[in-house]
């Protein structure tokens, strides 16, 4: 099964979202702002 299945972005681009908003702690919209 994969959970990047469907999804809008790569999951290479998921996963750097993810490893930012844990390290940084940014908001979820400061990710989507980033990845606009």
């Amino acid at each position: 099964m994969n959970p990047f299945k469907g999804r809008h972005f790569q999951r290479d681009i998921i996963l750097w979202a993810v490893r930012w908003y844990c390290k940084y702690g940014i908001s979820y919209r400061e990710l989507q702002e980033m990845l606009a």
